[in-house]
């Protein structure tokens, strides 16, 4: 069944579209950059520079999860069609909290156990301040693994929300998916 592409008034405003999309690219880039940093040798130049751009593009996306929030405060949420189950609306909610508290709080973590380690975080050119009034190595070393098991647990939260917009588009037939469509 072929659901027609929402209104304008029926899809979120198209600020919050292009910052949503941005940050599933930039996320993807996150990732990608932390896991296939091990391909390269400790302390070589390749993977200190995949490092370095995990911090960076880690820190745009703090920026950017920024602008988000304001854009989605100010702009309507266009309502699904047919509204969802109850349960359904509080776990999608929730998701999109916690996504939420990912984009926000896994950066300022990974900032944290840089500064923590004495380290320099670089944000397209400019030198971020440390949060660290001294450094530590086992704070920072305990950061760091709550930065990473809270990244894993990223996997599973992310692949719940793809997994959920496309049962909504292709078993629900609402128009959940197609209220972050660009086409309208």
């Amino acid at each position: 069944m072929n659901t027609p592409l929402p209104s304008r008034a029926a899809r979120f405003g198209t600020p919050l579209v292009l910052l949503h999309w941005l940050t599933v690219l930039l996320i993807i880039a996150v990732y990608a950059l932390m896991e296939f940093s091990d391909i390269f040798p400790k302390g070589s130049a390749e993977r200190t520079a995949m490092k370095s751009w995990h911090f960076t593009v880690g820190m745009t996306i703090f920026a950017v999860t920024w602008l988000r929030l304001l854009a989605r405060l100010a702009s309507p949420t266009p309502a699904i069609e047919p509204p969802l189950p109850r349960w359904q609306s509080v776990l999608s909610h929730a998701v999109e909290g916690l996504l939420y508290l990912l984009m926000i709080g896994l950066p300022l973590s990974g900032w944290l156990t840089v500064s923590y380690n004495g380290g320099h975080v670089w944000f397209w050119g400019v030198d971020l301040p440390s949060l660290a009034s001294a450094v530590n190595k086992d704070t920072s070393h305990s950061i760091k693994e709550v930065h990473e098991a809270v990244a894993n647990l990223g996997y599973a939260l992310i692949g719940l929300h793809a997994v959920a917009a496309l049962y909504h588009h292709y078993m629900r037939h609402d128009n959940t998916l197609l209220r972050m469509s660009l086409k309208g």
